[in-house]
């Protein structure tokens, strides 16, 4: 799912590129994308873009009348921009929105119709697409530490929760954590106030780090590689490879469609956590330090 450094870097190419143009036409192939139905669609058609805004994890693209074209792209939305006269993608899009210097196309990989578009009215109604999540960037460190404490989770889950921190998901909690060795199973209302302060700062370093090495690897032109694994990453995708740090593979958990990646030299103190699957497989076997897994491997 694209997070707080992959929108922040959507939102700067639309800019770019829309503000200031007219959406001529808007066509929605797909019945699942368009989850309002007033105002409806059409009434986005002839309006002139004024602004780009993120929204945690959506980008908003607000129109003359008061009118705000939502997108959240779940996990496998993407934007694509095609100036004009240049050859147009034939892959199936969602959406395809036309404007007088170009076509922006939204589509999504596989077959689970998860991505959204919402047009809505006003300042109002955009704030009710907001979860609540506090902007890291903007946030004192007093400000981080309550809202971490707030309910007894995960740092894991809280970081990635955006009715407490806004536009943070699974690939860069994970980058997160392991640069603030930290880990990702320690419970908020166990933390101490010097790890509090180690994870603020981790989480604005990684949250800066990212976009700028996105801005760069854009060079300017529309983001078309937006993905949840890069090579750069230290821990996040990077199951069995060796920890930049110390070189200790990287070791997962996985939930549902999910999965935490870590260091268990740098972020638990050498001792493995517990896989559900493949724990439960091997029971009394599932080694309990790296030490043994390194044994066992």
């Amino acid at each position: 799912m694209p997070e707080l450094p992959d929108v922040t870097v959507y939102v700067e190419a639309l800019e770019q590129r829309i503000v200031g143009q007219c959406l001529e036409h808007i066509v929605i192939p797909s019945p699942f994308l368009l989850r309002t139905a007033l105002p409806p669609i059409q009434a986005a058609q002839g309006k002139r873009v004024q602004q780009v805004r993120r929204i945690g994890k959506r980008i908003a693209i607000g129109l003359e009348s008061g009118l705000w074209l939502v997108f959240h792209l779940m996990i496998a939305g993407r934007l694509h921009w095609f100036a004009a006269g240049a050859a147009i993608s034939k892959r199936a899009a969602l959406a395809r929105l036309q404007f007088g210097n170009g076509l922006l196309t939204l589509t999504e990989a596989g077959t689970k119709r998860r991505a959204s578009l919402h047009l809505i009215q006003g300042e109002e109604q955009l704030r009710l697409q907001d979860p609540g999540g506090i902007e890291i960037l903007h946030a004192s460190p007093e400000q981080f530490a309550v809202r971490l404490r707030s309910e007894n989770h995960t740092l894991k889950r809280a970081l990635t929760d955006p009715k407490l921190f806004s536009g943070i998901g699974n690939a860069y909690s994970d980058e997160i954590l392991h640069a603030a060795r930290l880990s990702p199973v320690m419970l908020t209302r166990r933390i101490g106030d010097e790890a509090v302060a180690c994870l603020y700062e981790a989480t604005r370093d990684q949250m800066r780090l990212w976009v700028e090495r996105l801005r760069r690897q854009a060079a300017g032109a529309f983001p078309e590689k937006v993905t949840a694994f890069r090579p750069e990453m230290a821990v996040h995708g990077r199951f069995r490879l060796p920890c930049p740090v110390c070189q200790t593979p990287v070791q997962r958990i996985r939930y549902a469609d999910n999965e935490t990646n870590y260091c268990p030299r740098c972020q638990t103190g050498g001792r493995l956590l517990a896989d559900r699957a493949l724990s439960r497989l091997l029971k009394q076997d599932w080694p309990r330090s790296i030490e043994a897994f390194d044994r066992e491997s």
